[in-house]
């Protein structure tokens, strides 16, 4: 059987329980042979013992992988640590009502009785309109979008003397001669980037709309607009490695053109109020350099290898990331319940510290206080389960252990200052376009491609962090760039 071909859900699921049936017998085979292999070698009956419970862990961890859910989400148990602080009580509900649309356009219509219904039921008599009293309620409908040819006519003017011609200014656009408005590229540009809509889909979907376009004209306005945003979109790099702590990831962005490599990456850069992208051909440490080299401050980032190689340079530190390290233990709670347990809790205990501050810099001082007063001493604690809890070598405690205190510099930075987070969460969230993106269109198609979707998705989620709408800010940016003015970029918008 072909698993990647294959579509009907019941010879899959018949499928898998044969493979997770032969993977119990297989396991059981092993074990047995572990334990003759432990006799022939002459150890004893207690080594014997820890390596097949390893072992058995180990099997465990694959069938969970393969066979099980994978949500990180576990029941609060009893803690020595401070919990988090209760939730505001919840208003009563008032049961299932209509919500306000205040954004939208109210658009009155009135209803009137025909003249054949005009008549009263009581003595025969011709009914009369009851000037300002209707039965009055609301309901929400689409307009269907509608696409225009402007036909623009600009007038001219002449001197009786003949020595002078002026002519009005047209609308602006995207280049000379342009046919397509700027609202047009900038709406493709928000349904590929943010709606993720593919092109080829948006084509069909204009095609239903009366307007016959191909999808090469759609990617000619994304490229146009593209070229006059990069002064902004490298304007809106050079001010997120500014800041003096920035998180950083990388996932997959596959290149999909004739003859190119496929498992290109998509770099994100991340500060509190903006996100810049870079699509490079890979995650090795030549592509982390021209994301972050020269880069001073403070990078939270996971254990990935080429950021402790980048630390190397003067002036670049790296915090980590206390979620990495949680799910470590998350995924062999079920194998450790009770080991994994005191430090998971002593974990939580880290992020109910956190949640009794003011969050941004306002909430630094207080910060700073209640993590050397509380923080502190959890993570002496964590660090004295960790040397205290029996391990088998090479197990998956053993493993999650090992990572935790490889990381240990990292994961205790943020105690001396108050902007590092316990996490990485915030670069993980400013991924998701991306991500969502790479599903639905798979990558780019060319190395320009991927130059153009690293500026639009740029945009797109710098103007979403600071409450902006892309779509109104794109039109801003690119109209600041036709008429040849500086491009502001989105956290300078949402001061104002």
């Amino acid at each position: 059987m072909n698993f990647e071909t294959e579509n009907d859900p019941e010879i899959l699921r018949q499928a898998a329980l044969l493979l997770e049936r032969e993977n119990q017998r297989l396991a059981k085979q092993i074990i047995a042979l572990t334990a003759e292999l432990v006799a022939l070698k002459g150890e004893s009956s207690e080594q014997m013992k820890l390596r097949i419970a390893a072992l058995e862990q180990q099997i465990a961890q694959k069938n969970r992988l393969l066979f099980g859910e994978s949500s990180e989400r576990r029941a609060n148990g009893e803690s020595g640590t401070p919990p988090a602080p209760p939730a505001p009580p919840k208003p009563p509900k008032k049961g299932h009502g209509p919500k306000a649309q205040l954004s939208l356009e109210i658009v009155e219509v009135e209803h009137k009785l025909d003249d054949a219904d005009k008549v009263c039921k009581s003595c025969g008599g011709a009914l009369e309109a009851w000037e300002g009293q209707f039965e009055t309620s609301e309901e929400v409908t689409p307009v269907p979008r509608r696409f225009v040819v402007k036909k623009h006519k600009r007038q001219k003017y002449r001197c009786p003397c003949g020595g002078c011609i002026e002519t009005a200014p047209g609308p602006e656009k995207l280049f000379e001669g342009a046919r397509y408005s700027i609202d047009f590229a900038v709406e493709v540009g928000v349904d590929k980037y943010d709606d993720h809509a593919p092109l080829e889909r948006q084509v069909r979907k204009m095609r239903r709309e009366g307007l016959l376009v191909e999808s090469q004209t759609l990617w000619d306005q994304l490229e146009r607009a593209a070229r006059l945003l990069a002064p902004g979109y490298e304007a809106l790099f050079q001010y997120v490695l500014s800041r003096g702590v920035i998180g950083a990831d990388e996932t997959r962005w596959p290149l999909l053109g004739k003859n190119e490599p496929s498992r290109w990456h998509a770099w994100s850069v991340v500060a509190p109020d903006a996100v810049v992208y870079r699509i490079l051909e890979g995650r090795g440490a030549e592509e982390g350099r021209k994301v972050l080299g020269g880069y001073k401050g403070v990078v939270m980032c996971d254990g990935y290898g080429v950021y402790k190689s980048l630390s190397k340079t003067e002036g670049f530190s790296l915090a980590h990331c206390w979620a990495h390290a949680r799910r470590e233990f998350i995924k062999i709670e079920s194998s450790y319940p009770a080991e994994t347990k005191q430090v998971l809790d002593l974990i939580r205990g880290l992020y109910a510290v956190e949640a009794k501050c003011r969050p941004g810099p306002e909430g630094d001082a207080e910060r700073l206080a209640l993590r050397r007063a509380e923080s502190r001493s959890l993570l002496e604690r964590i660090q004295q389960w960790a040397e205290a809890t029996p391990v088998v070598p090479r197990s998956s405690l053993d493993d999650a252990i090992k990572y935790m205190a490889g990381h240990w510099s990292g994961l205790t930075r943020f105690l001396s200052d108050p902007r590092i987070p316990l996490d990485n969460n915030h670069t993980e969230r400013a991924e998701r376009g991306v991500v969502v993106g790479r599903k639905n269109h798979y990558g780019s198609r060319s190395r320009r491609g991927t130059e153009v979707a690293a500026l639009f998705y740029s945009f797109v989620e710098s103007a979403k962090l600071c409450g902006l709408d892309p779509k109104a800010y794109l039109r801003t940016a690119i109209t600041a760039a036709v008429r040849g003015e500086r491009i502001p970029l989105p956290h300078e918008i949402a001061a104002r």
